[in-house]
């Protein structure tokens, strides 16, 4: 009977949270896109793990839906440049600032020194 509550509770809070979904999703986009514009306009040496963490934080700070999108987005772009890169030195670190931001890491770990400080 207990198992039968519990089961009914979490199918109740996932049915109350489910349309939310596509909008944190597209929202995550738009950051991640966002972290993406910034950092080529910011051309600054040095910061693109920091952009790859502040997308995936942004964008997971907005529900599952943007945890998701972030992860989608980022595992793809990887993949991308994986077939173009000469070597996969810079992957797994990559990865690693995308994990960190999605998980809810500080993106100022990586940030450099002489980034303009609007980002």
């Amino acid at each position: 009977m207990k198992l039968l509550l519990v089961a009914l509770v979490m199918l109740t809070v996932v049915e109350a949270q489910w349309h939310r979904y596509p909008g944190q999703a597209i929202g995550g986009a738009k950051d991640m896109w966002r972290a993406y514009r910034d950092m080529r306009e910011a051309n600054t040496k040095e910061s693109d793990k920091y952009f790859h963490a502040r997308g995936n934080y942004e964008a997971a700070n907005r529900g599952p839906g943007g945890k998701w999108a972030a992860k989608v987005i980022s595992d793809g772009r990887e993949a991308l440049q994986g077939l173009t890169r000469r070597g996969n030195s810079d992957a797994a670190a990559d990865q690693e600032a995308n994990r960190w931001g999605r998980n809810g890491g500080d993106p100022n770990r990586y940030r450099p020194n002489g980034l303009d400080p609007k980002y």
